[in-house]
């Protein structure tokens, strides 16, 4: 079993649809537990959703006192979950969480560790889709992570081994990297992707460019230091 982590932020408009769907589409079986995270958010985010935990005693909400940012809704998530597999999706709506089975399907304790999505047809803006593009191919020479498309939310991982890493704002678009660095395989499976239907992107391209070659150096550095331990009892 599963639990689910969503990151959410002034979603209103999106985030009560979208875990009325993923109860709908993912079996109890499968998912154990769905974690939102309210990042603090100005609208009435929490208001829906709190709505919603009379009919799905799973649903368990979580609320920054105040923003953090995507990163640190994750690991709140992550760190809050009973259940030792992650999957996570943004709370935009974008990702369909009807794919989240073929990402569990694909996970094997022996590897691979960390299974992501990989958006087929992305419904995002020319620009967007190019600049998304041009940061993958940056990340990848110089990470070489082997990732085609960090920047889908869609993931499943091991709890344990998202909580051992470091921990920085921005850490979310780095996880094949540094799962990797630290001992873990990845595979990618080819989901879908969805037009946001409300409101508008917490992120801009300028934005994330701003962010993201600093980010970028750091996570560089991380990985060239990482040094994989396994320990065992002594005899």
């Amino acid at each position: 079993m599963i639990t689910l982590v969503i990151p959410c932020y002034n979603e209103a408009g999106n985030i009560e649809a979208l875990v009325q769907e993923a109860f709908d589409l993912l079996p109890e079986t499968l998912l154990g537990e769905l974690i939102v995270v309210d990042d603090c958010s100005t609208d009435d985010s929490i208001r829906r959703l709190a709505a919603l935990r009379s009919r799905h005693p799973r649903l368990r909400l979580l609320r920054h006192a105040r923003n953090a940012g995507q990163s640190a809704s994750v690991r709140s998530g992550v760190a809050a979950a009973r259940y030792p597999l992650i999957a996570t999706l943004d709370g935009d709506g974008q990702n369909p969480p009807g794919d989240i089975p073929a990402l569990v399907a694909a996970y094997d304790p022996q590897g691979p560790q960390l299974v992501g999505g990989v958006r087929a047809k992305r419904r995002d803006t020319w620009s967007k889709r190019t600049a998304s593009k041009l940061a993958n191919g940056l990340r990848r020479r110089i990470l070489r992570d082997d990732c085609p498309d960090t920047g889908c939310g869609l993931k499943v991982f091991e709890r344990d081994r998202h909580l051992a890493l470091p921990f920085f704002h921005g850490q979310h678009r780095y996880l094949p990297a540094l799962f990797r660095a630290y001992g873990a395989t990845t595979a990618y499976v080819p989901v879908g992707d969805r037009a946001r239907r409300h409101g508008a992107s917490n992120y801009t391209n300028w934005k994330r460019g701003l962010q993201g070659i600093p980010d970028l150096m750091g996570v560089r550095w991380l990985v060239m230091r990482a040094r994989p331990v396994l320990a065992e009892d002594a005899p």
